[in-house]
């Protein structure tokens, strides 16, 4: 790879993202990653979007809420597989960030090694937040990236742990910080009393807990009428987010005897916006806590349901933060330990500003070798003979890593052939996303009856 000496032209990072907080974080990684003094002040920053199509893609309402992340919205548009990997050979990018689930990174550095390029990108990968499931299995689907980010010094001593007892190469692994923590400082207000419950997607699964912690939820703000008490919303009915939400709340509270109080709300929307209101931050186990932890805002993490490693709120043994609905209506204010705070990555002590500094200039220095190693995944057809050719398949990718046949189809551009052919291939993404969206879920609720 051809040393990188030239500070004079534009930098390209591509962001591969498959559901609306992935492209939160890669989006937002990116642009640290690309900041700071190590960057020459004659050297532009391009840095574009790409949406791996499927189930969780988001919706250009879901990409609005996300914020400010700076990236064009005419740099943003929706790819396959094999349409991402010809992205990367033809553009030239310097970095690529893959911000995507476990399989669909290694799928992507076993096609990126599969293009022998002579001069290839740095790959950056991680995860959006709490690593509460799958750890192994996570982290061995994302071996092979460049940098491997971890969002604390917790996550980095684990990470470090599964490679190293593999026997795989660990190098990779660097300590950071989730990319989207900011705003001010939790500041009471006279007057202002607004409890915040976070909602999770897939966290609790069932109805019946689900229901639970609605109708709780609903209590306190009949309890506390002075309280305006908030429902925080991932995604409306129909849409996916990086877990599949098959009970919406929304649909639930409209089944809820008695309807709902007057100070109760349901809310969509940055988190960071609802934060600069928020006096109390409730959730089982949402990333939010720590956005919240951040800002100093008191936080409660729930033990209603138990604390267990289904529901996630394991991660958080130790922080003080655990309590339940009971202890709340009573007007209890968890505090959060200070040792855990300090290996969670939250950065509420200010030191967050140079969180990014190793990592960046881990990329700098990855930018400027003179030709990057082979990319090397930990999973191989050798190593994982009946595991990997399915993760790639699911991506229209053969065992070693090339565009299966039927999959490299030319595209036709201009003309009415051309114009049909795009018609078409929308019409079957809308029937396929409302297949998987609305379809299944009903079709998967019945067969439980």
């Amino acid at each position: 790879m051809p040393p990188r000496t030239e500070k004079t032209t534009a930098l390209r990072v591509a962001v591969l993202a498959d559901s609306d907080t992935r492209w939160k974080w890669g989006a937002l990684t990116a642009r640290r990653l690309t900041a700071g003094a190590s960057r020459a002040p004659a050297q532009r920053v391009e840095i574009s979007g790409l949406l791996l199509r499927g189930r969780a893609t988001p919706t250009p309402r879901q990409l609005a809420e996300v914020g400010d992340v700076g990236i064009e919205a005419g740099r943003v548009r929706e790819v396959t597989a094999v349409e991402f990997l010809h992205s990367v050979r033809d553009e030239g990018y310097d970095v690529v960030v893959l911000a995507l689930v476990g399989g669909a990174v290694q799928a992507m550095l076993h096609g990126l090694a599969a293009l022998r390029l002579p001069a290839r990108p740095v790959v950056v990968t991680g995860y959006v937040g709490v690593v509460y499931e799958k750890l192994a299995d996570g982290l061995l689907l994302r071996h092979g990236a460049d940098v491997v980010l971890a969002n604390s010094r917790h996550d980095a001593e684990r990470f470090r742990a599964v490679y190293e007892g593999v026997g795989a190469d660990s190098s990779a692994v660097t300590e950071a910080a989730l990319p989207f923590l900011g705003g001010e400082p939790h500041r009471p207000q006279e007057g202002r009393d607004t409890v915040v419950f976070a909602a999770q997607p897939s966290v609790p699964a069932s109805r019946d807990d689900r229901m639970y912690l609605l109708r709780r939820l609903v209590e306190h703000a009949r309890l506390h009428p002075e309280r305006e008490v908030l429902l925080k919303l991932r995604s409306k009915p129909g849409e996916h987010t990086t877990h599949i939400e098959e009970l919406p709340y929304q649909r639930l509270a409209e089944r809820l005897p008695g309807g709902l109080p007057p100070n109760f709300r349901l809310v969509y929307g940055h988190m960071g916006e609802v934060l600069d209101r928020t006096d109390l931050l409730v959730t089982v186990s949402s990333t939010a806590a720590l956005e919240s932890l951040h800002r100093r805002v008191p936080t409660a993490v729930l033990t209603d349901l138990g604390v267990r490693e289904a529901l996630g709120n394991h991660h958080f043994i130790g922080s003080g933060l655990l309590t339940s609905w009971d202890h709340l209506d009573g007007g209890h204010r968890p505090e959060p330990d200070p040792q855990w705070l300090a290996g969670q990555g939250v950065a509420a002590d200010g030191t967050y500003a140079t969180a990014y500094d190793h990592a960046r200039a881990r990329v700098d220095a990855l930018l400027a070798a003179a030709r990057l190693p082979d990319l090397a995944p930990y999973y191989t057809p050798a190593t994982a003979p009946g595991y990997l050719p399915g993760i790639l398949a699911r991506h229209h990718l053969a065992p070693d890593g090339h565009p299966l046949p039927g999959a490299e189809r030319p595209r036709e551009r201009g003309g009415v052939r051309g114009a049909v052919r795009e018609a078409v291939r929308e019409a079957a993404r809308g029937a396929y996303r409302h297949g998987v969206q609305r379809v299944a879920p009903v079709i998967r609720r019945m067969g439980e009856l």
